[in-house]
């Protein structure tokens, strides 16, 4: 694919963080009187703005999400955030693409204060010319605002020249409201179903996968 500025997604794209994140939703339901002891069962909060998650999977007020959300928070900075691991090949896979000479760039719907602690701690900040996420208090949650930042941080490429990776129907769906191409990937949270309804205009089943798909 003959793209200069490549955007990943971090949950679910280029890190796995099931267990951090279904716990700290865990604790933040206990808050409100719901007892979910089957983390599987809130793997659709990996991905999309975590307020739409609790508004969509448990039925809460916009302003019960906005709560929800800061006791998410409460675990999540003490240790969800750290109950990760970076997918297999990831490293070398940035490491290629950074040698063709591509600018890569994260845009994720996390707080970009987390997003670039984990670039961090997994070794994948060297890589990123921009790290782009939503504002911790509040603003900047739904992916096609955080794509548009990362672009404007990018000094606003050539829109033609830039490709939107991610694993949920929110990356691919934010990549067309910017009008940018999009590549969804399986090996997250995503069902290939998803993907294709959402718009993709590549899927990659694995991180080799991907990796040839960009390098080509």
């Amino acid at each position: 694919m003959k793209k200069t500025y490549l955007l990943f997604d971090l949950d679910g794209t280029l890190t796995d963080p099931k267990e951090g994140i279904t716990k700290s939703v865990q604790y933040a339901l206990r808050t409100f009187g719901i007892e979910e002891p089957d983390l599987d069962r809130l793997e659709g909060y990996i991905g999309p703005p975590l307020y739409a998650g609790f508004m969509e999977y448990h039925g809460f007020s916009r302003e019960d999400a906005e709560k929800a959300v800061w006791k998410y928070r409460e675990y999540f900075e003490k240790q969800g955030i750290w109950e990760n691991r970076r997918y297999p090949g990831i490293l070398e896979m940035l490491a290629a693409l950074a040698a063709q000479g591509k600018v890569i760039a994260m845009a994720t719907s996390k707080p970009e204060n987390f997003a670039n602690m984990i670039a961090e701690r997994f070794e994948m900040a060297p890589y990123f010319t921009v790290i782009a996420g939503s504002i911790y208090e509040g603003g900047r949650t739904k992916k096609a605002e955080v794509i548009q930042y990362a672009l404007e941080c990018l000094g606003n490429p050539p829109l033609d020249e830039v490709v939107m990776v991610g694993d949920r129907k929110h990356d691919i769906e934010g990549a067309a409201q910017v009008g940018v191409d999009s590549i969804g990937v399986l090996y997250g949270y995503g069902s290939r179903e998803e993907l294709e309804n959402a718009g993709a205009g590549q899927i990659a089943a694995s991180v080799e996968e991907l990796k040839a798909i960009l390098c080509e």
